[in-house]
């Protein structure tokens, strides 16, 4: 598979990438990612979860400068800014981009009333997250996602390349067979840095009014928009 694919030429892939390798296909998954597609037409949108730190030091080795894009709600925790300063630090190469969105807090604030996660927490995600990915994503013909299948059953058929009807572009997901005992695994191993309220029960990371820990051994999406019947951001649905 050498040809990059788009968008407006998705065709079924009869052509696999093997999972019987050291990194389950996602190396080399980003091999080909990176080869085919410009450097202006593919991007990273990065968490800095455990999964993001994994997908973040294999395409350091890929693509060492790569472009990797977080969306700065202005909600998040500062432990997640912390590590985002940690892997700049430990890969001083990478082009991480901070995405805000075009309104601020007080400005929502404003506009929709206080606290609106609390209200309509879709609203909040697509002013926040949705609409900042997607000026993001205009005229890119793929991005990296740390999507895995065990995550949830909304992620279950998920796979390595995607093509992604909200941004109509295709999704590209390495870690798809990966299972967060793995995911820890390479961490350790490569004693990356990582979020410290993944300490805390926390395996899910999102924003702060929005996420919550778990109980031991509880499922990763459960502390996140507890007691709603949201599970997802919008930027996988």
């Amino acid at each position: 598979m050498s040809k990059a694919i788009t968008y407006e030429d998705w065709s079924s892939i009869s052509e696999k990438f093997s999972i019987e390798t050291e990194t389950k296909g996602a190396f080399e998954v980003l091999k080909w990612a990176y080869a085919v597609y410009p450097e202006q037409q593919i991007v990273y949108a990065s968490s800095f979860g455990a999964e993001a730190i994994v997908l973040i030091d294999l395409i350091a080795q890929v693509k060492p400068d790569a472009h990797i894009v977080f969306l700065d709600t202005g909600l998040h925790f500062p432990e997640t800014y912390d590590v985002i300063d940690q892997i700049q630090a430990r890969f001083p190469s990478l082009k991480i981009e901070k995405k805000t969105s075009e309104l601020t807090l007080d400005e929502q604030r404003e506009q929709y009333g206080s606290a609106l996660w609390k209200r309509d927490p879709n609203k909040c995600c697509e002013i926040r997250k949705v609409i900042p990915l997607r000026e993001t994503l205009t005229q890119k013909q793929a991005w990296i996602s740390g999507l895995r299948r065990e995550q949830s059953p909304t992620r279950a058929n998920t796979e390595f390349l995607n093509k992604d009807e909200k941004f109509k572009n295709i999704k590209i997901c390495p870690l798809i067979h990966w299972t967060w005992d793995e995911v820890w695994d390479y961490i350790k191993e490569n004693d990356l840095p990582y979020n410290k309220l993944h300490d805390q029960n926390y395996p899910s990371i999102g924003c702060f009014p929005c996420t919550q820990a778990v109980a031991a051994n509880g499922d990763s999406r459960a502390g996140r928009w507890t007691g709603s019947s949201k599970t997802e951001c919008g930027l996988h649905t």
